[in-house]
This record gives C-alpha cells, sequence and structure tokens, in this order.
C-alpha cells in the first residue's frame, strides 16, 4: 500500500487506511483522531476496530501514536469503530464514539470514553452508550445515531449533535457523560437549512460568531454545509464545500483553525488498493471569505504546500514520524511503543522541511532490530535522487527484540531540507524494524 509519487502529500497517512477525521488542537500541537479501516476490509463492507491518533506541529509531518481506543475495549460494542470526536474540558478529554450496541435494542449507539490525557489510554465512561437507538424516533433505521460532533459553546454549554438520515442534538450536562433535556432534530428535508439531502457526519463548530454546521449530503457524498447565528438556528444552507470526487462513496469532513490558518480535514480512496471501505484521509488549506463563508475546495494530491514549522533534527524523533512514505507500515510493540516494519528494498520514509541550522551535524544515529539480513538506510537530501549525506548498515541483531543503535557520520549540510531514509537489502524479507533516529552536532 503506497503512493509512488514522492512529492505529493495527500493522503497524509500512507502506512495505513484511515477514515473520518476529527482534528483537535491542544497548545501548538494538532491532535488528528481518525478511523481505521483494516488492509483487508471487504469490497462491499467495513472493517474497523480500533481508532489511531496521529499528531503534528508543522502541518507536513505526522507522528503515529498508535490505537489509544479499540472496539474490545468496549464491553457493549460488537465491533465497528465508525467515526468519533475528542473534546477537553476541565483537563479531561471526552471521546465521543459510534459503535454497533450489543445491549437491546441493538443497532448504532454513542457511547464516551474519558482520559486524563488526550494520548490516552482511553476508558469507557459510562459501560453502555450514552445514546441508544430507543432513543432517537425521527428516522426509523436502526444506523440513525452515527458520527457524534461535539461542541462547548461560550457559555460553557456543551452540545452533541448526531446523525444518519437524521441530524439530531441535545445538550450534554458539565460532567460531558450525561444528556440535560430530551433529544431534539433537525428539519433536514427544509432546503433553506440544508443544501440537498443530509445524508450523514455532522461537525459543528463556531467562528467569530458564526456557528457552522458542516455534513455529508447525497450518496455518494459530498461535503455541504450551513451557517447560523445561534447554535439553535435558524440555519441557512450555504451549499456544497467539496463536491463528490474519486471513488469513495462517503465523506467526512473536519475543519479547524490552528497557527493562524484554517484547515479541512476529509477522507477519500487515494491510496493504492484503496476504495469505498478502505479510505485514506486527507487535508487542504484554506481562507475563509470576507463574510464568512468557505470557499468551494476541491481534493489534491499535493495537499499542504507549506508548512507552519521545521523538524528539529538534533533530539530523537520516532521513526514513524512521517511527511510521506513508500511501503513501510506502522504497528504498536508491547515494549518499544509504536514502530516501523514491513521494511522491504525500496522502501522509503520522506521527512519535510527538516532545519539543520548553520553548522549542521557530524553524525547520525538510528535505533533498529532485524532478526534476518538486515540491510542499509541510505540518507538523501531534498529528493530520491538528491545528495546522498549518509549510509547506516544495520546488521543482524538476532531477535526482533534485539534493538541496537547504529551511527555513521555525516556529509556536511545545513540549512533546511527534505530528508529521505531510503531502505536498500536483500528480498523477499523485512529487512529490519525502525524505532527512532537523531542527527548529532
Amino acid at each position: 500500500m503506497h503512493i509512488i509519487s514522492g512529492h505529493a502529500q495527500n493522503p497524509i497517512i500512507q502506512s495505513m487506511y484511515t477514515a473520518d477525521p476529527a482534528p483537535m488542537v491542544i497548545r501548538d500541537t494538532l491532535f488528528l483522531y481518525v478511523g481505521h479501516d483494516e488492509d483487508d476490509a471487504p469490497s462491499k463492507s467495513y472493517l474497523m476496530r480500533e481508532y489511531r491518533l496521529f499528531t503534528t506541529t508543522d502541518m507536513v509531518n505526522w507522528t503515529d501514536h498508535g490505537a489509544p481506543l479499540k472496539t474490545s475495549q468496549i464491553s457493549w460494542s460488537v465491533n465497528d469503530a465508525s467515526a468519533a470526536q475528542v473534546i477537553e474540558r476541565n483537563g479531561k478529554y471526552y471521546w465521543y464514539f459510534s459503535t454497533m450496541d450489543r445491549n437491546a435494542p441493538g443497532g448504532v449507539s454513542v457511547g464516551v470514553a474519558v482520559s486524563n490525557s488526550p494520548y490516552g489510554p482511553f476508558k469507557d465512561a459510562l459501560g453502555k452508550a450514552l445514546i441508544t437507538n430507543s432513543m432517537t424516533k425521527y428516522a426509523s433505521h436502526s444506523w440513525d445515531d452515527l458520527d457524534p460532533t461535539v461542541f462547548i459553546d461560550d457559555d460553557g454549554q456543551a452540545y452533541l449533535f448526531w446523525g444518519n438520515g437524521a441530524c439530531y442534538w441535545v445538550k450534554l450536562n458539565k460532567d460531558m457523560i450525561s444528556i440535560d433535556g430530551e433529544i431534539q432534530h433537525l428539519e433536514i428535508k427544509d432546503k433553506t437549512a440544508f443544501a440537498g439531502k443530509f445524508t450523514e457526519a455532522p461537525w459543528v463548530y463556531k467562528r467569530n460568531k458564526q456557528y457552522y454546521l458542516v455534513y455529508a449530503s447525497e450518496f455518494p457524498e459530498n461535503i455541504s454545509y450551513s451557517t447560523s447565528k445561534s447554535i439553535l438556528g435558524p440555519w441557512k444552507a450555504q451549499g456544497v464545500l467539496m463536491p463528490t470526487e474519486r471513488g469513495s462513496n462517503t465523506n467526512h469532513a473536519g475543519i479547524v483553525d490552528y497557527k493562524k490558518n484554517s484547515y479541512f480535514f476529509y477522507h477519500n480512496d487515494a491510496l493504492p488498493g484503496g476504495h469505498s471501505y478502505d479510505r485514506s484521509v486527507a487535508v487542504e488549506q484554506f481562507s475563509y471569505n470576507a463574510d464568512g463563508t468557505i470557499p468551494k475546495l476541491k481534493m489534491t494530491e499535493a495537499g499542504i504546500v507549506k508548512g507552519v514549522g521545521t523538524l528539529n533534527p538534533y533530539k530523537r524523533t520516532e521513526a514513524e514520524t512521517i511527511a510521506f512514505s513508500k511501503g513501510i507500515k506502522v504497528v504498536e510493540d508491547k515494549e518499544r511503543g509504536v514502530i516501523v516494519t514491513a521494511i522491504h528494498n525500496g522502501d522509503y520514509i520522506k521527512v519535510r522541511d527538516v532545519d539543520f541550522g548553520k553548522k549542521g551535524p557530524s553524525s547520525f544515529k538510528a535505533s533498529a532490530a532485524s532478526r534476518y539480513n538486515g540491510g542499509n538506510i541510505e540518507i538523501y537530501t531534498d529528493g530520491l535522487d538528491g545528495k546522498l549525506i549518509g549510509t547506516v548498515k544495520v546488521s543482524y541483531t538476532g531477535e526482533w527484540g534485539n534493538w541496537k543503535e547504529f551511527s555513521i557520520n555525516i556529509e556536511n549540510v545545513n540549512g533546511v531540507h527534505d530528508v529521505y531514509f531510503v531502505f536498500k537489502g536483500k528480498e523477499p524479507h523485512t529487512l529490519f524494524n525502525f524505532d527512532y533516529w537523531e542527527f548529532i552536532k
């Protein structure tokens, strides 16, 4: 599973299939929670068993933090890790998710997990669903309680919106794990309020005293949106934000401001082998119009052309910090945390906007392990055919758990560059696993 182009940024995760992006900003870091479509998902049904977390401080390099929440941790979940969103309140982090409910009346329910850290671990707050199918009556099908989005207004009142074939909302109590009052629904057939046919995936937020309700419309889905001067409405339809493109039947938006820029996250089927059930998260930067409306956006391969920061190479950097990759996989290891694996000859990892400073490094070290024959890490700047500044020879270490640091001297390099770690070695085996790297001054 990879993309050949070394210049593309989208999809932003290439090591696995991802969907349903939910961004959240905490100080100088953007947290991106996503669903994980399994590699072997059938062509006509979803196979999702966990959520993944990625972070960035520059919008071009993304670090994989593994799976802070899995459906196996939810006692009442039958299986699927459908769309979700995380929000912070009073130092705690609340994760609202939708999944099939094994308890009566069945169907899809909305649950909530909680953690003291945005990285997790998250634990089911109630031991049961917060919203069940018996509590929602607008739509008669059993999967109408999908895709929760959560929002806290300036007065401290929290709201939960969700729905498929219906757009429900309810106030949340200050504890964030119970509802306040009756569940309401919006009139999705009102053409003044909704652009086209509301399908699912609401995303609610506020910016400059205006409320935004972004949602998937029609099927195959486009992304449309509505605005209001009050969270309670009335809502005004603003039209299609992102038209139906590529081959995925679904799309799911998440919009956030970060470091004085606005970003639109979505998913499509752009990774090789991708389809409607093996999707990939992508992002576009945009600017609001003067009146607060959003210009129509299109899916691009370029994605984020200019980042909002640089990467410091003189501290330990996890190998799973990636701007773009080919071939590799990222998995969780019980002892080492998250590592890069499935490395074969010709695979590579690209890291963008690495700032070596005026002097530059003298050496480089990498932590790796190989049960087979090992291989090489060739380090290039500014392209797969760029300047070769060093080659790390990773030898046989005995077992996959026998990690060793391998060091080399580095050719002179200074200033800001993209760095490519290109893996070379004998096929067909995995060459080695890769944990972290660091340049030394």
